[in-house]
């Protein structure tokens, strides 16, 4: 029993590090794509300010492509 418990409290630590590695990747990548989101609407701004005023693109709650939907109905009014 008590060896049982020994190889269990070794996988347990094995996970914890394991948990606490992937956890610090998922933070890596979460901070590239805020990094690249931002980038992305710095680049959507600028080409839309060479554009027709009122044909903007915002980045949010709505996909690109409900936004490009959007945009199209907006060009066709």
């Amino acid at each position: 029993m008590e060896r049982e418990n020994s190889e269990l409290y070794l996988r347990n630590c094995q996970i914890i590090r394991e948990n606490e590695r992937l956890r610090k990747k998922a933070q890596r990548l979460n901070q590239e794509n805020q990094a690249l989101l931002s980038e992305l609407k710095r680049k959507l701004a600028a080409k839309n300010a060479k554009r027709k005023p009122g044909f903007e693109v915002e980045l949010g709650s709505n996909s690109v492509s409900d936004q490009m939907e959007a945009n199209k109905r907006q060009a066709l009014e």
